[in-house]
């Protein structure tokens, strides 16, 4: 028996669960914004490939940093509050990169969208599935994860439309997000609070996320496979459109936008693929496509090829959504319901994880290698990464014992 009770999700109305899917996408997409923008950023300031996955880098501690110390504070606050701080540092985020004079601003709106998606992944998961209608309960989950992904890839192709064909290339993009920060904070204020305490509210104080023993089980291979899934997104979010102006001759900022935005949007394909398929078995699934898509990707820098580029980025999005979907939905559903925020936010630090350290180790190897090398080197270790993740999961996954004759 818990202090905590959960307000009925079956509402008969379901505006608040499609509002919050939109409040999710809007600050999703502003941590991305500044992909196929950070060319420009370095004509202007001048500065490495590894600056690149340095500030790309400080946006992921960002999140890593608020998922640790407050990955279970709207379990005690409630959803609304912590979602209206993220909505809050999304908006000086944009305004850091408004006023943009060099590297000290650039960085400082980097942590600041951190801190955003770190209040945002954990706890909008949790209250968009909380907010889900009776007859949408069994697709809550997809919603909010398609909320994340869409998010994130709406962010590239937004940004590199408005860099490529509109005026004030490194200004338009945060105007036009600070105005769909309006609107989601203007829902954010009416959106009904799924947290309720039946006594005193617990005392707020900073707790890591951690993992209840009877989730630790499903929790371990899903985070796993949640790590290198992210990784493949950490290389197109940083330095995909460097290695598309470099190695592949594609200086189009709406191009590159739109490419990072299908690897997205092909997450989203194979979270909606999943349909009835059990957990154990999606994920190992996820991890082979995924490593398909790596494959292609590298081939694609042998070959110099866009389209075998393209593939991959699909094929991996597709095997990045299998997992991130499985791994999530059976991490939410084992987890209680008085710590689902908390582990939620744990799952989320793993993956932050994958899309931050491998990214920065290909910065320092292009250094030394230049970046058409190091991005191989970067696909054959995601590769064998998420092999042998699936192999170890697909070993796990318990056999149907035989029926007899």
């Amino acid at each position: 028996m818990t202090n905590d009770q959960r307000a009925p999700a079956d509402r008969p109305r379901s505006w608040p669960y499609a509002a919050a899917a939109y409040v999710f996408a809007v600050a999703m997409v502003g941590t991305t914004l500044p992909t196929p923008l950070y060319g420009l950023y370095q004509e202007e300031i001048g500065f490495s490939s590894l600056m690149v996955t340095v500030i790309f880098a400080v946006y992921a501690a960002g999140v890593i940093a608020v998922l640790m110390m407050a990955g279970g504070v709207s379990d005690v606050l409630g959803r609304r509050p912590v979602l209206l701080a993220g909505l809050g540092c999304a908006a000086v985020s944009a305004l850091c990169f408004l006023f943009e004079g060099g590297l000290p601003l650039l960085f400082a709106g980097r942590v600041l969208s951190g801190f955003s998606a770190g209040l945002f992944t954990g706890t909008a998961t949790v209250a968009v599935m909380e907010l889900a209608p009776r007859h949408r309960r069994g697709r809550a989950s997809f919603a909010a994860t398609a909320a994340n992904m869409l998010g994130l890839g709406c962010g590239p192709l937004l940004a590199g439309l408005l860099a490529e064909y509109a005026p004030w290339p490194l200004r338009l993009p945060y105007l036009v997000h600070l105005g769909l920060v309006a609107v989601a904070t203007c829902l954010t204020l009416v959106l009904p609070e799924t947290v309720r305490h039946a006594g005193p509210r617990p005392a707020l104080r900073p707790r890591r996320p951690s993992v209840p023993a009877e989730t630790r089980s499903v929790f371990v291979p899903a985070a796993l496979a949640a790590f290198a899934g992210f990784a493949m997104f950490g290389l197109f979010t940083s330095v995909a459109p460097s290695f598309m102006a470099q190695t592949l001759g594609v200086h189009n900022l709406a191009v590159s936008g739109l490419i990072v935005f299908l690897t997205f949007a092909a997450s989203t394909v194979g979270q909606a693929s999943l349909g009835g398929v059990p957990a154990e078995r999606a994920l190992p699934l996820g991890c082979f496509v995924l490593v398909a898509g790596l494959a292609a990707i590298g081939g694609s820098l042998l070959a110099t090829s866009l389209a075998l580029l393209v593939a991959g980025a699909v094929v991996a999005g597709v095997g990045q959504g299998l997992l991130f979907r499985a791994g999530l939905s059976a991490v939410s559903a084992r987890a209680p319901a008085d710590r689902r925020g908390e582990t939620t936010s744990a799952f989320f630090v793993v993956a932050y994880l994958g899309i931050s350290l491998p990214v920065v180790g290909v910065g320092a190897l292009s250094l030394a290698l230049g970046l058409r090398d190091a991005g191989l080197v970067f696909s054959a270790c995601a590769m064998v990464l998420a092999g042998s993740i699936g192999v170890w999961l697909l070993r796990a996954v318990p056999r149907r014992p035989r029926t007899g004759a």
